[in-house]
Parts: structure tokens; sequence; C-alpha cells
């Protein structure tokens, strides 16, 4: 698998989309942050003053994955399974990848404690101070993702995101 061709997998996809579900018109989230899509966060100068389609939607879902993926390719200097990878993916997706940098989770995931690290995820389920049932499912969700699949991919050890207008080297 060449590098660049490390993505979230259709299971993956499909965990963001359950979770975050369609909504064609802007709503506030649950932390209070303007959303339309799935789940994507209107920062200006986006406007949606007539709402999205679903083919809008998925493009916009397109765009916030692939940051999703290459933070978590960033952050991460370990090795990951598919499942781990699409975990930390929704994780970035679902909180951002700052959340990702500064947790205790990276950091054990890096020294290579992967079952300490998937059970710090457990712990991401709050929303304004209180367990948001939301977020636990969400998290569970990941917990059993990240479980799914046992050996770690070499092309995801040593992920390294595309670099932004720079054209892919064919070899």
């Amino acid at each position: 698998m060449q590098l660049s061709t490390v993505q979230l997998s259709a299971e993956g996809l499909e965990l963001i989309k359950r979770f975050e579900g369609f909504r064609g018109q802007q709503y506030t989230d649950v932390a209070g942050f303007p959303t339309i899509g799935y789940g994507h966060r209107v920062v200006p100068p986006e406007s949606f003053p007539g709402g999205v389609s679903e083919p809008q939607a998925a493009s916009l879902l397109a765009g916030d994955v692939s940051a999703a993926e290459c933070a978590v390719g960033r952050l991460v200097k370990v090795a990951l399974t598919q499942g781990q990878f699409d975990a930390l993916v929704d994780f970035c997706f679902n909180l951002g990848s700052g959340r990702l940098a500064g947790s205790t989770l990276l950091r054990v995931l890096n020294d290579g404690r992967y079952d300490d690290a998937v059970e710090q995820l457990l712990r991401w389920d709050l929303a304004a101070g209180e367990v948001n049932l939301g977020l636990k499912a969400r998290r569970e969700a990941e917990f059993r993702l990240w479980k799914s699949a046992a050996q770690p991919s070499p092309a995801i050890a040593s992920y390294e995101p595309p670099q932004i207008g720079v054209a892919p080297s064919v070899s």
C-alpha cells in the first residue's frame, strides 16, 4: 500500500456518518458550534443560507476527514491497525486534532502502550462537564473499531500526509 493511499476505511466513514447524521440546515452542536451536513463546523467566511444537499455535505465531509487523517498521521508515531487509525480519525473529526495532540491518549499511544491508549478513548465522553450519552456511545464505537483488527499496517505506521501543491511521485 502506498503511503498516499492510507485513508479512513468505509467502516470508519460509516461510523462518522452514523454519529453525525445528515442535517441540511445549519444547527448548533452540543459544544455550541454552528454546524451543517455531516458534522461540518461552519467557520467564517463560510455561509450556507440555503442549507446543503447530501452531495454537498458529502463533499464537506471528505475535506474534514482528510484533515483528520492528516492530523492522525502527523501526531501518531507508532504503527496502527486500520481499526486504530479509523478510531483516531473519528476522534479527531469529532473533537479536533488539538484535543488529540494534548491528550494522555496520544502520549501513551506514542509510548507503545496500545491497551492503555484505547482505554483513554473512553474518558472523552463529557460535554459541559457532564457525561453525554451520545459521546459515550461514540467513544464505545471507537473502542470497538480500535479492537477490530489485530495487525498494524506498515503503511499506516509511517503515514505522512500529502503535501499541498506538490504532485505525487510516480514510481
